[in-house]
Parts: structure tokens; C-alpha cells; sequence
């Protein structure tokens, strides 16, 4: 007898700002936890939980659904954060390995697919201005923070 045993997924594709919630939450939970990521944004950046997180939604919403959602520069911010504790391809190698597997468990699909190769492709370009900033520059704040005072992340 010939069993046919077909692949049934649970997982569903990335859709809508609730499942974009869900990813950056799962990652940011990850990125806390790791040895390596969590005390440059605990004890180094101090990062305000209940604003970044928002804009953290606004940012992938904007990325993967392209709602328009999202206005900031996240290069000036991580080279301000790189002119406090040096940051290296360590750390962003790490940042593309939780990213990468925080999607894989939530999700499957085309704009599964597309938020990976998105992430890779920022983080890349985000490491090379980092990487190539010297640690001497000193840059505003009103270019980091913008006009409004908050962060451009």
C-alpha cells in the first residue's frame, strides 16, 4: 500500500499589523534574553520599552505590508549607539540569527519570506554605515533625535 504524506503546516504568512506585533514582540523577548544583544539595549541604549516598541511595529508594518506607517532614520541612531559600545559583525551576525529564526517559527509565506530578506538586507546596509563610522564623530541630537526629540529609530 502507498502512503502519500503531504507537509501540513499551522503556520500562516505575515498579514496584518497583529501578526507583525506578534513577530517583533517574539524577537525583541529573544534579543533581551541573549547574552550577547541584551545588555547593549537594557544597560547600554536604555531603551524605553513603551516607545520604542510602537515604533518598532511601525517599522516592519512599513517593510513588509508597505503601509507608509513608519518615518525615521535608524542609521544615525545605531551610529550614536556605536559611538557608546562599539558594535561589530558579531552582533549584527546575532541580531540576523534570532530575526531569521523568531520568523521561521511564527510564520511561512511570501511576506515570511520578504520580512527575512528585508531584515537582512537593512541590517547589511545598517553594519557597513555603522562599521564605517569612527568612533570619534560625535553626532548631533538633533540628528538622532530629530526636531521632535524623540528617537529616529
Amino acid at each position: 500500500m502507498l502512503i502519500l504524506l503531504l507537509k501540513i503546516s499551522l503556520k500562516k504568512d505575515i498579514e496584518n499589523r497583529t501578526d507583525i506585533e506578534l513577530m517583533v514582540d517574539t524577537f525583541y523577548e529573544k534579543v533581551l534574553a541573549d547574552k550577547l544583544l541584551g545588555y547593549i539595549f537594557q544597560d547600554v541604549a536604555k531603551v524605553n520599552w513603551s516607545t520604542h516598541i510602537p515604533t518598532l511595529y511601525n517599522f516592519w508594518e512599513n517593510v513588509i505590508l508597505f503601509t507608509g506607517s513608519y518615518e525615521g532614520n535608524p542609521v544615525n541612531l545605531h551610529k550614536h549607539l556605536h559611538s557608546i559600545e562599539p558594535l561589530n559583525k558579531t552582533h549584527f551576525d546575532r541580531w540576523n540569527k534570532l530575526f531569521i529564526l523568531t520568523v521561521n517559527q511564527l510564520f511561512e509565506g511570501e511576506k515570511a519570506e520578504l520580512a527575512k530578506e528585508r531584515a537582512l538586507s537593512i541590517s547589511g546596509i545598517i553594519r557597513s554605515k555603522v562599521l564605517q563610522f569612527h568612533k570619534g564623530t560625535k553626532l548631533s541630537k538633533s540628528k538622532i533625535f530629530g526636531k521632535s526629540g524623540k528617537s529616529s529609530l
